[in-house]
């Protein structure tokens, strides 16, 4: 219960910061666990380009963040965990809600940690779709990740220091 209040209360100030409620999109659903998050995103007037439909960039801006602080928390304070990057392929325009449906499966995070565990920090892509409720594909994104152990990533710091001084 007290996992499910803390997805609730993460997911209701999640749609509050300013860096996601001004994308137009909202957080609709996080799992207890962290592993499955949704965001809806609807044609209105703070997502309307100029022909009338979505913006691409509401639509890339609204699923930014959410693998990187979704691995954060299922993940915890030992790793470190950045957006490295992002490839985009927009579709078809939308004019109705899309759903970005975000999921990362016990084989997905076994994948990482694996390589994090021999190789002190792993970068990798995975891919979201924004879709329709008849899961017509509207845009992909192929988000680049990286993540590292905090021993790992503070000794790369202090490298990277010493090598500008």
């Amino acid at each position: 219960m007290k996992k499910k209040f803390y997805s609730e209360f993460y997911r209701f100030f999640l749609n509050l910061w300013p860096c996601i409620w001004s994308t137009g999109g909202r957080v609709t659903y996080i799992s207890p666990d962290f592993t499955h998050l949704i965001v809806r995103l609807k044609l209105t007037w703070r997502t309307r380009n100029v022909v009338g439909t979505i913006f691409g960039g509401s639509m890339y801006a609204s699923t930014d963040p959410f693998f990187m602080l979704m691995l954060m928390e299922i993940l915890g304070k030992k790793y470190v965990v950045w957006d490295k990057g992002c490839t985009l392929r927009f579709k078809k325009p939308a004019k109705k809600p899309i759903y970005a449906d975000f999921k990362i499966t016990p084989e997905m995070l076994k994948e990482v940690t694996d390589k994090v565990a021999t190789e002190g920090r792993t970068t990798f892509t995975w891919t979201i779709q924004y879709k329709d409720k008849e899961d017509v594909v509207y845009a992909e994104f192929d988000k680049v990740l990286y993540v590292a152990t905090k021993e790992f990533y503070k000794e790369k710091l202090k490298l990277s220091d010493s090598a500008k001084a």
